[in-house]
């Protein structure tokens, strides 16, 4: 989670309020922080949300408390003046790090700690929120020192050469890779790559290496500094664009004047940055129900204008205006979080229970829990393996066609950013790990994956089921028919097998598992192309059915 180093008077001046230090202790509560230690003036904030970086800063973090302790409340209002600057985006680009948006700010009053929060900011927006610099990189220059207009292109690794910011002597972007700090821990997101990208002003002179570095000459921003310009870049608009809005609105709240940048693509032109509000609906029913409260349709309007939202009431529902910087609010259920951090989490009083009922083990628990001895007493192995995967796991190595699955918007890992479909993948990386354990290897996992449900409200449905897989150097088809025999006899359950294909088996030798004529699962021989992807150089044999 971001931790963060503010001055306290600084926020308070932000807040335009006072605050004794007891009270900003629960007042930083309104931002999902704590204040973890204070040395004189500096506050030491442990924010405990990795998914809203409009609060990573003494401004966004002012903004959630200005709400409630002042009379400043509702969405807070960002114009945005019409500049003249143009940046041009060279199609090479595309292949190397396509996107960018852009803003120029003007009029700022940089102190020492306005300038400590702008470089905070940049760099915990562009290390969490941006997955170290790999979806987001920012930079920040004095634009004072750029001769419009700005082209974002491509340069070969020994084609230019410039001052990385904080060094004396001109380097190539190959030489930075090498010798720079920066180019040694960022450097492996432009591996592979026969030119870098970069921005240049129209006299030649390089802004940055993104997502390296920022120049010596117009990098370098100070107290002296009054108009920047601001540049995001990466792959996706959908981390872009916010982070660009929470930079701007940071510096605005400062008293600054957003400039409007024009972004030439080869095939379409974007304004950027939109700071239009955007717009949610919530029931009235909904808000009281999740948060367990009986509010008032007024009193929810209260708490959401202390949130920083505009909401209007019409029938039953709340349409609700939020901020162009928060990139948080998926789901009604986000707007009632906010409603109960305005009402106060310590306020809601905990109901007793009304009735007395006899606990007792989910019937699904109880199941497993006995379907989980039987496989033991077969002379399996239980593993436990995560639900979250990637897909490179589930349909490449597996020599499966990608189709729909639940993904996580805003994964942290590129690793495990996706919910596994079926289980099989799970017990090959399993064995994929352990090829250093003696042989033969017989394992099980009794857990559940994600299937897409659109009736269901999450439109996700949670399927438990059983994986069983055997890896040895002499093993068969029939191996692993006598481990699911063995445990369809113990169940007390028939079934029969039903000749099928699948690309993840070896033709002939694969079958669907059968129980009261309806298809529960699969069994059979993994493909040999599909145990190189894994590495594996053991046969291994497999069935995966439903429990339920």
């Amino acid at each position: 989670m971001p931790k963060l180093e503010i001055s306290q008077s600084d926020l308070c001046s932000l807040i335009g309020k006072k605050i004794p230090i007891e009270s900003l202790k629960q007042n930083i509560l309104y931002a999902k922080g704590e204040i973890d230690g204070v040395e004189e003036d500096t506050l030491k904030v442990d924010l405990k949300d990795s998914n809203r970086p409009d609060l990573w800063s003494a401004e966004g973090i002012a903004r959630e408390i200005k709400g409630r302790v002042t009379s400043k409340v509702g969405l807070p209002e960002y114009k945005i003046k019409r500049g003249n600057l143009v940046v041009h985006v060279d199609k090479k680009v595309s292949r190397v790090r396509p996107l960018t948006v852009c803003a120029v700010v003007r009029d700022l009053k940089i102190n020492k700690q306005v300038l400590s929060q702008m470089i905070q900011l940049q760099e915990k927006v562009a290390t969490t929120f941006g997955r170290n610099r790999k979806e987001v990189a920012i930079g920040v220059y004095d634009f004072h020192k750029i001769k419009p207009p700005i082209t974002y292109t491509t340069v070969q690794p020994e084609g230019i050469r410039f001052v990385p910011l904080e060094f004396k002597e001109e380097m190539t972007p190959k030489e930075i890779l090498e010798r720079h700090p920066k180019g040694k821990e960022f450097g492996h997101l432009l591996s592979g790559y026969n030119e870098y990208p970069i921005f240049i002003d129209s006299a030649n002179q390089v802004l940055s290496m993104p997502p390296i570095i920022n120049s010596d000459h117009t990098g370098k921003v100070d107290e002296e500094t009054r108009d920047v310009f601001i540049e995001c870049s990466g792959y996706n608009f959908k981390f872009l664009v916010p982070a660009l809005n929470v930079i701007v609105s940071a510096l605005a709240d400062r008293g600054a004047k957003i400039e409007s940048v024009k972004v030439e693509y080869h095939n379409k032109s974007v304004m950027t940055p939109d700071l239009l509000p955007k717009k949610a609906v919530v029931d009235i029913d909904y808000v009281n129900k999740v948060s367990g409260l009986k509010l008032k349709p007024k009193d929810i309007v209260k708490l959401l204008l202390q949130a920083r939202y505009n909401p209007v009431i019409k029938g039953k529902r709340i349409e609700v205006h939020y901020p162009a910087y928060r990139q948080d609010i998926m789901h009604p259920r986000d707007v009632v979080e906010d409603v109960i951090i305005s009402y106060g989490y310590n306020k809601v009083e905990p109901l007793p229970i009304k009735y007395k009922t006899l606990g007792k083990m989910n019937e699904m628990e109880e199941a497993s829990e006995k379907i989980g001895r039987i496989m033991s007493k077969l002379g399996m192995q239980e593993i436990m393996s995560y639900t979250l995967t990637n897909k490179d796991h589930l349909f490449r190595k597996m020599n499966v066609k990608e189709e729909k699955i639940v993904e996580i918007e805003n994964p942290v890992s590129a690793n495990w950013n996706i919910f596994r479909n079926w289980m099989i993948p799970s017990l090959m990386e399993f064995f994929s790990n352990n090829q250093h354990v003696k042989y033969p290897q017989k394992i099980f996992e009794i857990g559940n994956v994600v299937a897409v449900d659109e009736k269901q409200e999450t439109r996700t449905r949670d399927i438990r089921k059983l994986a069983a897989a055997i890896a040895d150097s002499k093993l068969g088809y029939h191996d692993i028919v006598a481990v699911l025999d063995g445990f369809m006899r113990s169940w007390k359950k028939k079934y029969r097998l039903r000749k099928t294909s699948h690309s993840s088996f070896i033709e002939g030798r694969m079958a669907e598992i059968l129980v009261d004529k309806k298809t529960v699962g699969v069994i059979g021989e993994i493909r040999p192309e599909v145990l190189l992807n894994w590495k594996l150089e053991m046969p291994v044999c497999v069935f995966e059915l439903e429990i339920a």
